[in-house]
C-alpha cells in the first residue's frame, strides 16, 4: 500500500484483490478472446455480466447461440466502444437473446479502464449499476 495513504489512514484491515476476485467467480477473465477483439490489456466480465449476457444453456433449442459468439459479441462491442470514447469510463450498448426468448433485446453495459492489483491497467466490463 502507498506509504502515504498508511501514514494518513492506517494499515489496511482487509484487501480483496482482482486475483482474487478471478479465483471466487465474482470476474470472468475473457482477456484471451478480448484480445482477438483488439484489447492489450487483462481483461474480465463481473458474473453479472457473463449471467446475463453471456452464458448460454445449449439445451435451449429456442435460438441457436452459444458462448463463444455471446462473449464475442460483448468485448467486440466494447472494444469498438472503447475507440470511440477518450475516458476510463464509458457506457455501451449491444444487444443479445436473453434465455428462453427468441428476440434479441438491448441491455447497456459499462467499460471501465484502470489499474488492478498492479499499476498495470486493466479492463473491467460490467452492468452500469456495478461499481
Amino acid at each position: 500500500m502507498n506509504t502515504m495513504l498508511e501514514d494518513y489512514f492506517g494499515e489496511a484491515i482487509h484487501t480483496y484483490t482482482r486475483e482474487q476476485a478471478i479465483a471466487d467467480g465474482v470476474l470472468v477473465d475473457v482477456s484471451e478472446t478480448a484480445q482477438e477483439a483488439g484489447f492489450m490489456f487483462n481483461t474480465v466480465v463481473t458474473r453479472a455480466v457473463w449471467n446475463d449476457c453471456i452464458a448460454w444453456n445449449n439445451s435451449d433449442e429456442i435460438a441457436y447461440q452459444d458462448e463463444s459468439g455471446r462473449l464475442w459479441d460483448v468485448v467486440f462491442m466494447a472494444a469498438f466502444n472503447a475507440r470511440q470514447t477518450n475516458g476510463n469510463i464509458s457506457l455501451f450498448e449491444l444487444y443479445r437473446i436473453p434465455q428462453g426468448k427468441t428476440k434479441a433485446v438491448s441491455v447497456k453495459l459499462k467499460l471501465h479502464i484502470g489499474s488492478g492489483d498492479t499499476v498495470t491497467p486493466v479492463i473491467t466490463i460490467m452492468l452500469p449499476e456495478e461499481d
